[in-house]
């Protein structure tokens, strides 16, 4: 060992190869409980006007299936080469769980009243997604064909 001038000893320290986590782990704590606290007060709806869309159509699908809900509540089922026909949600179902076994890639669109009251469309929507279907697709008008 080393000896100073007035006789002390030095002592040499050994250095730790280790990192004190714990003021980290604190932080990290205190943001946790901050976006707790903040989260659920982000998520308050806002009322908002949706613009008009002037995008071209992606192209009509080839045979559709089309589901329609109408204002005073009643729903139709128009399948391919056939006429429309008024039906219960249960029925549309049953009818689309049989074309579902057939063909798991049959395009299933809506087609919802534009006075329709939006649980009139969300019937329609679940009545398809019972049958099986994945993918629902809502039929809407572009904005030019709305002037004329």
């Amino acid at each position: 060992m080393a000896v100073t001038a007035t006789g002390r000893r030095i002592r040499k320290r050994k250095l730790k190869a280790e990192i004190n986590v714990v003021p980290y782990i604190d932080v990290m704590l205190v943001l946790l409980i901050i976006f707790m606290v903040t989260a659920p007060l982000l998520n308050l709806g806002t009322d908002i006007k949706l613009p008009d869309s002037h995008a071209k159509s992606l192209g009509t699908p080839k045979d559709p299936i089309v589901v329609s809900a109408y204002a005073d509540g009643r729903y139709a089922l128009k399948l391919p080469d056939a006429d429309n026909v008024t039906m219960t949600p249960a029925e549309i179902t049953r009818n689309l769980q049989g074309i579902y076994k057939q063909n798991h890639d049959a395009t299933v669109l809506v087609n919802g009243d534009a006075t329709a009251s939006y649980q009139a469309i969300t019937n329609a929507i679940d009545a398809i997604k019972d049958a099986g279907f994945d993918r629902v697709s809502l039929i809407s008008r572009p904005v030019e064909a709305k002037a004329k």
